[in-house]
């Protein structure tokens, strides 16, 4: 569900490029112009922006707009410029190398996303970095975290609809008898559950456990784990249950309070503006009885904000 709002006729990948070259013409950028072109093109049409771009004025994009913007815009806009797969390669690499590492980000990128997308990353980060995920995830996380994003990562999972109730039901008593009924926890239970079942399959065991011990799964994931390896698992659990509310609830966490976290405003409005970004919305007025777009608005400003309200789309 997109929430990008086209012209009524969409110009030709080469009029646009045309039109970009015009605005880093002379002396500073007309950062009206590019927000007006690239915010209101889906994902194959600026791809071939790219294209004709560097066909007609052998000059990567890329680097003509990182040289042309700066700060907060920038980043969303050389995110916006590449694929799903390829931004998600970029914010897992950016998190597990930087010096200010960022693992909220890695987490959130790879327990959100379906195997089918993961696979697709996983090719992408290898193309452009050269190196295996897996190997950076080893690498660069620790403990059970590292374990359970390795084996996310790397598991094929049924991404149907079909659940076996049975087996749901005796997952749930699984992970009764490795958390909450014992002292101590046995993680490697949980991350083999977690990591090795549909989402549809983790609902289902999320219902069977509120019927058989009288509170959800999140509930003891919360009581019995913590930091990064938490995260992992909530994420996972959330994700499969209803994306658009954890998202909304990330967007929250990220402009509650004083200052902006911008990395995460940045990340979850470009990854998701073309998946399920109405949704999002959706879920954000019913959780917090505020318009995404309204909070977007007040804690953003200049051609930033300007950016991020074009990709929200209207403040339906």
């Amino acid at each position: 569900m997109s929430t990008l709002n086209f012209p009524p006729v969409l110009p030709s990948p080469r009029d646009d490029a045309i039109l970009l070259k015009k605005a880093f013409k002379g002396f500073g950028c007309d950062t009206s112009a590019v927000i007006d072109i690239l915010a209101h093109r889906d994902a194959a049409h600026r791809a071939y922006i790219q294209y004709e771009y560097r066909t007609m004025y052998s000059e990567d994009i890329f680097k003509r707009l990182s040289s042309e913007l700066s700060g907060k815009l920038e980043n969303a806009v050389l995110m916006w410029m590449q694929d799903a797969p390829g931004c998600d390669a970029t914010i897992v690499r950016q998190g597990l190398m930087s010096e200010t590492s960022n693992l909220d980000a890695v987490t959130e990128v790879i327990c959100s996303r379906t195997p089918s997308q993961i696979q697709l990353f996983k090719q992408h980060y290898y193309a452009r970095f050269r190196v295996y995920l897996e190997h950076d995830i080893e690498t660069h996380t620790s403990g059970d975290h590292k374990r359970l994003l390795l084996a996310y990562a790397s598991t094929p999972r049924y991404e149907g609809w079909e659940v076996d109730k049975e087996v749901a039901a005796n997952d749930a008593k699984t992970l009764y008898k490795a958390g909450e009924k014992r002292l101590g926890t046995d993680e490697k239970t949980f991350i083999n559950i977690f990591s090795s079942r549909s989402a549809a399959h983790l609902v289902a065991v999320d219902a069977a456990y509120q019927n058989l011990y009288g509170h959800d799964l999140k509930k003891a994931v919360k009581k019995e784990t913590s930091g990064h390896f938490k995260q992992a698992l909530l994420t996972i659990l959330l994700c499969s249950e209803n994306p658009a509310k954890y998202f909304a609830k990330v967007l929250h966490k990220a402009m509650k309070g004083l200052g902006t976290n911008d990395t995460a405003l940045i990340r979850v409005i470009v990854t998701r503006t073309e998946i399920d970004m109405q949704y999002i919305k959706a879920e954000y007025l019913k959780k917090y009885k505020k318009k995404l777009n309204d909070a977007v608005h007040s804690e953003t400003s200049g051609s930033y904000r300007k950016f991020l309200l074009a990709l929200l789309g209207p403040s339906g």
